[in-house]
């Protein structure tokens, strides 16, 4: 299957007006984010170039975002538009530099004591935003919380290896795992490893045992308190998330005042909101907006290479999609190279695997499921199904993501697939698809930590099914067994050699069809300087200047 320029703008315009209509019925439309989160290698970039011109400080820096934040319980939730929120307030004890180097956080330096012990040695003179001390009890404390089964965190499996964190005094603490854990050290740099107050996480605790009907994180969730340097402000669910600079931080500090997080869904809205100087940073520009932002006077559009995976995710335990010849069909009816040409202009590359380039333990020596119309015919009429069947595939608000679903619609019509597109709230599309209620689905997952074990655990690992990532609801007692295997692996030519088969069974068994690795898109004013985004796609704040 191939479509020119021309009839991809057909479909997308068919596709409009079919919402359109959907709208006047009645019929529910929203939205989107790659989830997962989660950093690879991190682009340093600023988005002005005059940064003697910024001013010293100051200001209420707006940004406007497609989706809003579901929980800022950073062992809460696991999407990308939480993180943004999470990692301005909270702090982890390593850090990624500019060049993928891990750096220290708070914790100042670290040894490897023996196979299965680190430790660490923390700041001095670091409290958190209530006022209480940063220390070792309250690392011990925030992991205890996220390895805690009545938390049950999504975020569990970063650190589930960890079977004791020891206090050994005020400034040092050791992690014991059960096995020697190799991304031990990435895995900390993610924002699931966030240090929470002690005495917010006493509260949420208290709430939980006063009242058996309410969820963990009631507490942290709604009024989040880290060490960062922004501090929580106010949250008005659907409208904003407001934060302001934390005037006792440890380190360098903030130079904004505040910081506002708007929910502005409409793409072309976010667009006019950054041209007129209503927001100073919008995310996820639409790569047909592209040329639009950057022929404007004083914004553009800083493209940042991803560690995120797009995939389109089948429901392995629903007929017809428990057939791998199923998967395997529609994977190889999916033209990607047509697709990132014409859907994203370019911003992306195909993807071969679940692992971007750049990520240890990605390799190109795997047989993946390349476009191919005749294979893919010969493979549904296999698996029992030459005459096709209906479906439904749902997405988010994403444009971009809906756009992928009416043109995979199209494709699969000369599979005689007939698939009816459902777009889903954010919030309920990741609640229905962790519950497992959907047919097809599509979404993205970021790699936070630049580990394969990080981009293929959750995700394939049959023990997190739902909502910790694996919505394919894939079991494979090999996989499994690999990835545990490269999970105890200390020499990292044995693991490449590990996840380099497990890549392989996962890409022959095809619980997913993975599409591509996109760009992050990110409109910027150029009165702003010092904006960071990650290849996890999160923003980091602390030197953002606004000039006048």
């Amino acid at each position: 299957m191939s479509f020119s320029k021309k009839s991809l703008w057909m479909l997308l315009l068919t596709f409009t007006l079919a919402l359109v209509l959907a709208a006047c019925a009645g019929g529910d439309d929203s939205e989107d984010t790659s989830k997962g989160e989660d950093t690879g290698t991190e682009t340093n970039t600023d988005s002005s170039t005059n940064d003697d011109a910024a001013s010293e400080g100051g200001g209420d820096l707006i940004i406007a975002e497609l989706s809003d934040a579901q929980s800022l319980d950073p062992h809460g939730s696991n999407d990308v538009s939480s993180s943004n929120v999470q990692s301005n307030i909270y702090e982890t004890l390593v850090n990624r530099d500019a060049n993928g180097e891990l750096v220290p956080g708070l914790a100042e330096s670290w040894t490897q004591v023996d196979d299965l012990t680190w430790e660490f040695k923390l700041k001095q003179g670091v409290t958190f935003h209530d006022g209480e001390a940063f220390n070792a009890e309250a690392v011990k404390a925030s992991f205890d919380r996220v390895l805690d089964e009545k938390v049950a965190s999504p975020r569990a499996f970063l650190f589930e290896m960890v079977t004791e964190v020891k206090v050994i005094d005020d400034s040092t603490v050791q992690f014991v795992t059960e096995y020697p854990f190799s991304p031990l050290l990435a895995h900390l740099t993610h924002n699931g490893g966030g240090i929470i107050s002690p005495k917010a996480i006493a509260d949420d605790y208290a709430a939980m045992e006063a009242d058996s009907s309410v969820a963990a994180g009631s507490v942290i969730g709604t009024n989040p308190v880290g060490t960062g340097p922004f501090k929580f402000v106010s949250w008005t669910p659907g409208t904003e998330v407001k934060l302001e600079k934390f005037a006792d931080y440890a380190g360098t500090p903030a130079h904004v005042d505040t910081v506002t997080f708007k929910v502005v869904p409409e793409g072309a809205t976010r667009v006019a909101e950054l041209q007129s100087g209503y927001a100073h940073i919008i995310g996820a520009v639409e790569p047909s907006q592209v040329a639009n932002v950057n022929g404007s006077d004083g914004v553009s559009v800083l493209e940042t290479p991803s560690s995120s995976l797009t995939y389109v995710g089948f429901n392995t335990q629903k007929a017809p999609f428990d057939n791998e010849k199923v998967r395997q069909a529609i994977s190889k009816a999916i033209d990607r190279v047509t697709l990132i040409d014409g859907i994203y202009e370019g911003y992306g590359i195909p993807a071969i695997s679940p692992l971007s380039p750049g990520i240890f333990g990605y390799t190109e020596d795997v047989t993946s499921m390349a476009y191919n119309l005749d294979e893919a015919k010969a493979l549904l009429a296999e698996a029992g199904y030459a005459d096709g069947f209906s479906t439904t595939i749902w997405t988010n608000d994403n444009p971009a993501r809906q756009n992928v679903a009416i043109v995979l619609q199209e494709g699969l019509k000369q599979l005689n697939i007939d698939v009816k597109i459902e777009v889903l709230e954010w919030g309920a599309y990741l609640e229905k698809t962790a519950a497992g209620e959907h047919d097809m689905f599509i979404l993205g997952w970021s790699n936070a930590t630049a580990d394969a074990d990080y981009g293929l655990y959750a995700l394939f690992h049959s023990s997190q099914h739902g909502d910790p990532g694996n919505r394919s609801f894939y079991s494979s007692e090999k996989v499994d067994e690999l990835l545990d295997k490269g999970r105890r692996e200390a020499d990292p030519a044995a693991r490449e050699a590990i996840y380099k088969e497990a890549l392989q069974l996962i890409s022959d068994e095809s619980p997913m069809a993975f599409v591509l690795h996109p760009y992050t898109l990110t409109g910027v004013s150029d009165k702003v300087s010092g904006f960071n985004v990650g290849t996890d796609s999160i923003y980091q704040l602390r030197d953002v200047k606004i000039s006048e």
